[in-house]
């Protein structure tokens, strides 16, 4: 009696759910075209963030909270936001996407997202054609996570592996896609660096310090000049200049 009213339950889909597919199955897929065509590479993660999303909201929608919420919390909130971290510390250039970092690789991850692409296929038309599932009460007796992880570490120990590896894989690749080679000529040695620095026109000594003042010491006051007039290098441009008082502007010894 169980087992027919779960599978009248997974029969029939609710107006929620449907809807919930109508609307975000498009953004889905089309966040997944754009991750695959994206130039940059801080695009191209965002499209495939947004996909997990959407995958994570399909399965809580199915009653299956347990992977939702670790396909939300783990894989986008904490795989996809370290890639982005990385991506966006040491910077990505469109202009570099030609560049082969590693010789045939354009090659090699064609011909094998071409063979993921068709165990994807037969694995999805066996699971969909002639698998039905049992025994999912037997299964979930325990709990939920519980029957997971017992699945999870017993029968399917070489597929979890395998995926742990193929997440290494995808950390590795994403390290070697921001990577950007300097060439010889554009690495700028230290005494080239020093020899710039002293070049006519440029001044190598530090700013004089900031002057204090008997109404403020900010690092915005500027110093004064021996006659008393305000120094202009005490001050950087990026820093706004105080307005000075008459008081402050006389020269020393004029103050009144």
């Amino acid at each position: 009696m169980t087992h027919q009213i779960l599978a009248a339950a997974a029969s029939t889909v609710g107006g929620g759910e449907r809807w919930t597919f109508y609307i975000l199955a498009p953004v889905a897929v089309l966040c997944a075209i754009g991750m695959v065509w994206a130039r940059n590479a801080v695009h191209s993660a965002l499209f495939l963030v947004v996909t997990m999303l959407c995958l994570g909201v399909f399965y809580l929608v199915q009653a299956g909270p347990f992977i939702g919420f670790v396909q939300i919390i783990v894989y986008t909130g904490a795989i996809m936001m370290l890639f982005l971290f990385v991506l966006m510390l040491v910077g990505r250039d469109a202009s570099d996407s030609l560049i082969e970092t590693l010789r045939g690789q354009r090659t090699a991850a064609i011909v094998l997202g071409l063979g993921f692409a068709g165990l994807l296929s037969a694995g999805l038309a066996e699971a969909l054609g002639h698998v039905r599932p049992v025994d999912l009460a037997a299964a979930n007796q325990a709990g939920n996570v519980q029957g997971i992880a017992r699945l999870l570490f017993t029968n399917y120990v070489f597929a979890f592996e395998v995926t742990s590896a193929l997440l290494i894989t995808a950390a590795v690749g994403a390290m070697l896609l921001a990577h950007v080679e300097k060439r010889k000529e554009d690495k700028v040695s230290q005494p080239a660096m020093m020899r710039a620095r002293f070049a006519p026109g440029n001044y190598p000594a530090p700013k004089p310090g900031p002057g204090v003042f008997p109404t403020s010491d900010s690092v915005a006051t500027p110093a004064r000049m021996p006659e008393g007039t305000p120094a202009a290098r005490s001050i950087s441009k990026i820093l706004p200049q105080r307005e000075l008082t008459a008081r402050e502007a006389a020269p020393k010894g004029t103050e009144g």
